[in-house]
Order: structure tokens, then C-alpha cells, then sequence
């Protein structure tokens, strides 16, 4: 089924026709009571969406389209375990993983939540331990350095949440993450560590991810240089589901963490994947992480749509990109603790919803998911605020403030968020010509020259942002967030008939790479290739012998 035939989504074809000329500015100064109307909140989160091009009936439009799709279902579905990942036959049961309330959440007709529970233990008492100095290296010092070797959700997830939270680190205890295959990100993280005082979290689910191993290949090689084999288990840790392979390795099975198939990697973060959040944070503020995401999860799952959040974040999103014919949209916190955020959005949404293909296998005809980029603010305004600003392309900006910093002796907070205040009510706003025209007068400009520069400094407004505002940045407020991400992105594809929950587009690339490894390590054939690639294959081997 395609969403473009359904009577909802040709009313908002006409709507949009109506309104696409209509101004926010003057909608503004026409509507008192626009913020109150246009924005909600959950818990001390506020979502502030009145800078949209939109109206009462725009939003009503977009609720009448998402009813008509059937998203209460698909909630539904996804909160009873039921197997929505229809191309690999799986549940999508995250939401398990921080199920605070310990409801049964049941996958293939068995309650999780014992095995969820007994992994959550695990992962204490394996956290209370290297805290408390129970768990010892080869040489009986302390663990003060954990490297996780991962990648992809196994690595931008626990990566991002670690330097956002780093005010509630445990003290004398560091983190690293290593994902790229590039033995440049291995050999500057180790460099700096002992093998002595260092623990590894190996975090593949099958143990078979090539750059996962071969990065943790070398890591054993590292510490064997010091330690012994006998001496890996105290060193080593894993989080997979392959007993066999873990034990090869040489880490005591005793130390595997589970993780489970209905688990996606992107939003795995919440599964002993995050067990370096855990030790560095420590367990209770890792817990407090889930309260965080498990609130959202209540909030998605029980408010009517015009008040829930994921609901209307993802509807904005179907509003631009497939009416608007919007491209990109740019994520944008001012706060440089989640300078990660937007790289972790990217994978949750592009993984998700970059799809060309329905649920019904049928090639479909219309835009779904958007680039999904940005840096914290205020960098980001001295780089590509331009192009947002005065560019050709229309680019919704989500703007991510929290209101109190966690390093008040720095006292920059104000000018921080004057700032993001003010590129949401510029985007909004813009600046007329004769707006222009008065300011150069004002500023001695006349004639020819007035004439020249006033073309230059028009900004046509009219630029739509969200703006998300919450007291602090604590480790429930961060749970919050992330799962309103990941809630907004299933919304977005159960409009657009996908399944958001496999990433197929991963596999070809992975696949040619192996067979290349080995023609680019010695002389065998490679007329398989096209005649680029052999090319630079022949050119590669060439340069390795100098």
C-alpha cells in the first residue's frame, strides 16, 4: 500500500499548496497564543514546534494521515513483541531493555524480562567489582581504562552517551572507543595505555564483524606483548552471542554478556552493549539512563497524538520531506557534551529509513529518510548556518537546548543559549529588503552602494526549527532524548510502509570488501572486477611494494 493514494494524503497535497506561501512571521503576529498551541511536554522536556510552517489544521491533517496508516497498530505491535522486522522474521523489543515497570514483554511467546534482568545483574556486579577493586589486572593493579572495541551501534551509541555524561564519571576511570578499521584509531588509543591497568569490552553480537575482530585481533597481540595467553580472561570481556568464538579468543564465557536477535544494533545501546557506559558512569546512573528512555516509552506508547511528542516530530519530518521535498535535516545541540548526538541520529535514522523498497517488497515513489547531520551549536553558525540561513535548500533544524550547564565556573550559559534562541527566531523571522534598506541607511549607506550590498543581507525567513528545552543534562534527560529520536523514526517509517528495522544497504559493501582483502595482500587474479576497480587494486599493490 502507498500512503500517496489515501484520501489523508492528498488533503495535505492540497493543504500544502495553500499554505506553502504563507508566512510563519506573519502567522505569528497574527496568533497570541501560537507557542502555547504548538507546543508539549513530557516531564521537564519541552518541545517548542511554533517555528513550523504550519497551522492548527496542518497538524490535524498530519494526525488524520498517521490514524488512517494505522501507526496506533504498529505502536502497538511493536510494544507486544510481535515480529515488525519482517525481512529477517524479529521482534523489536528494545523497549524491553529499559521496561523499568517489569511488565512481561513477550518475543516468540516468552517473557524477556528475566533474561533482560539477569543481564542487567551481570552487568553490575561486574561494574561493582572493577569499581571497588575486586577486579584485578595480571599485575593485581586496578582496571582504569576500558576500551570498547565495536562498531557501527556498538559503538556510536555507548561512545555518545559516555561524553555526554562524562560530569558523572567515576573517578580514576576513562574510556575509550575504537571502531575504525584503520589501524590509526587502535594504535593512538593504545599508545597511551598500559596493559596492565586496561580492560577490553569486545561488543559483536555474532563475533564474526570484520573490523570489530581484526581490532581486537590486534589488541590481543598488544597485550600479549606484556601478559600472558593465561592472563587474557582478566583483560578481556566480551558482549555477543557466540559462546564458541568468544572462548576461542580467549575469554572466559563466564564474562560474555548476552545480547539478544530482537536487539537492533542502533538501538542497542540500552543492552549490555552499554557496559562501558556503566563503568564509567557506574551502574546507577546507567539505570537512571533507562528510567530516562523507559518514560519516553510510556509517554509514545499512552498520549493521544496531539500530544505526544514522537508523534509530532516525525510527522513534522513526513510534512517537509515529502511535501516540501526537504533533503536534509540538521540536528543541531548547544551543548558540547553531545557533540556525538548528531552522529548517533544519523545512524539511528539513515540505518533506519533510508530504504527505497515497502514492506510488501514493491519499489516505492516517494522521498523517505532524510541526510540527518549537524555539530553543537555555536560552532555550526560560523560553518554551515549560511547555506540554512540564505542557501537554496530548505533544512528543518532541530535545536537541542538544556538550560543549566553541569560547569558553571565557566559562566557562558546565557550567551550559549542567546544564541540558539536567536538562529531559531532568525530562521523564522528573516530580514526584509526593507528591513535591509533602513539598517544600511541607519548605517551611512546611500546610492550605488546601498543598491549593491542591499540584496546581499536580505534573509527570506520563513526556515522551519523545533526547539527541544530541558533544565539539564542529566542521565534521565538523555534517556528521554534518545528514545524520542528512536520513536520518531518508527513513526516516520510506519507513514512511509518500510521497515525501519534492517539495514540490508550495510551488506553489499562488506561482502565485495572480503573478497578483496586477499587480492590486495598478494598477487592473485582479479579479473572479476570492473576495470576501475582492478585498476586501482593494480595501483594499490604497486605502492605497497615501495
Amino acid at each position: 500500500m502507498t500512503p500517496l493514494n489515501t484520501p489523508e494524503w492528498q488533503s495535505l497535497d492540497r493543504h500544502y499548496t495553500d499554505l506553502k506561501y504563507v508566512s510563519m512571521r506573519d502567522e505569528f503576529a497574527l496568533d497570541s497564543g501560537r507557542f502555547e498551541r504548538f507546543s508539549l511536554n513530557s516531564g521537564e522536556l519541552l518541545l517548542d514546534y511554533s517555528k513550523n510552517r504550519i497551522t492548527k489544521e496542518t497538524i490535524e491533517k498530519l494526525i488524520a494521515l498517521a490514524k488512517s496508516l494505522g501507526l496506533s497498530d504498529w505502536i502497538e505491535r511493536m510494544y507486544t513483541g510481535e515480529s515488525i522486522n519482517t525481512t529477517e522474521g524479529r521482534a523489536v523489543s528494545h523497549i524491553a531493555l529499559r521496561n523499568r515497570s517489569n511488565r512481561p514483554i513477550k518475543v516468540d511467546g516468552k517473557d524477556v524480562m528475566p533474561a533482560v534482568n539477569a543481564v542487567l545483574a551481570q552487568m553490575k556486579q561486574f561494574c561493582d567489582q572493577v569499581h571497588q577493586g575486586k577486579w584485578l589486572g595480571y599485575t593485581d593493579k586496578r582496571i582504569s581504562d576500558v576500551v570498547n572495541i565495536g562498531i557501527g551501534g556498538s559503538d556510536l551509541g555507548p561512545a555518545m552517551i559516555c561524553e555526554a555524561l562524562e560530569p558523572y564519571a567515576i573517578a580514576g576511570m576513562n574510556v575509550h572507543f575504537v571502531s575504525n578499521v584503520d589501524g590509526t584509531d587502535l594504535s593512538t588509543t593504545l599508545e597511551k595505555l598500559s596493559p596492565e591497568t586496561t580492560l577490553f569490552i569486545v561488543a559483536s553480537k555474532t563475533f564474526t564483524t570484520q573490523e570489530t575482530l581484526t581490532n581486537a585481533q590486534s589488541a590481543r597481540a598488544w597485550f600479549l606483548r606484556a601478559g600472558g595467553v593465561e592472563d587474557i580472561a582478566k583483560h578481556f570481556v566480551a558482549v555477543s552471542t557466540n559462546a564458541d568464538a568468544v572462548a576461542k579468543f580467549g575469554i572466559n564465557t563466564d564474562n560474555m554478556f548476552e545480547i539478544w536477535d530482537w536487539v537492533g544494533g542502533r538501538y542497542s545501546l540500552w543492552s549490555a552493549i552499554g557496559l562501558p557506559i556503566a563503568l564509567y558512569v557506574g551502574m546507577e546512573s546507567f539505570e537512571r539512563l533507562l528510567d530516562g528512555g523507559h518514560e519516553m516509552d510510556n509517554h509514545f506508547r499512552k498520549q493521544p497524538f496531539e500530544n505526544n511528542m514522537p508523534v509530532i516530530m516525525g510527522l513534522l519530518g513526513v510534512w517537509y520531506v515529502n511535501f516540501f521535498g526537504s533533503q536534509t535535516h540538521a540536528i543541531v545541540p548547544y551543548d558540547h557534551s553531545l557533540t556525538r548526538f548528531p552522529s548517533h541520529m544519523q545512524q539511528l535514522d539513515m540505518e533506519s529509513n533510508g530504504k527505497l523498497t515497502n514492506r510488501q517488497g514493491q519499489r516505492i515513489s516517494y522521498s523517505t529518510g532524510p541526510v540527518i547531520w549537524g555539530t553543537p551549536g555555536t560552532n555550526g553558525q560560523h560553518a554551515y548556518f549560511q547555506l540554512i540561513h540564505q542557501g537554496t535548500q530548505l533544512i528543518p533544524v532541530d535545536f537541542v537546548l538544556p538550560v543549566n550547564s553541569h560547569y558553571p565556573e565557566c559562566d557562558h550559559q546565557s550567551i550559549l543559549l542567546a544564541n540558539g534562541l536567536a538562529q531559531s527566531e532568525a530562521l523564522m523571522k528573516g530580514k526584509s529588503a526593507e528591513e535591509v534598506r533602513t539598517e544600511l541607511v541607519n548605517e551611512g549607506y546611500e546610492g550605488e552602494a546601498l543598491e549593491a550590498l542591499q540584496p546581499h543581507k536580505i534573509f527570506p525567513g520563513n526556515r522551519p526549527s523545533n526547539t527541544l528545552i530541558f533544565p539539564k543534562l542529566t542521565p534521565e534527560m538523555l534517556g528521554q532524548l534518545v528514545a524520542l529520536y528512536e520513536h520518531k523514526v518508527f513513526v516516520q517509517g510506519a507513514i512511509w510502509n518500510i521497515n525501519s528495522f534492517d539495514q540490508w544497504g550495510v551488506e553489499l559493501g562488506k561482502q565485495l570488501a572480503k573478497a578483496i582483502v586477499p587480492e590486495l595482500q598478494k598477487d592473485a587474479d582479479i579479473s572479476g572486477h570492473d576495470s576501475s576497480t582492478t585498476s586501482l587494486i593494480n595501483l594499490i599493490r604497486q605502492l605497497t611494494k615501495r
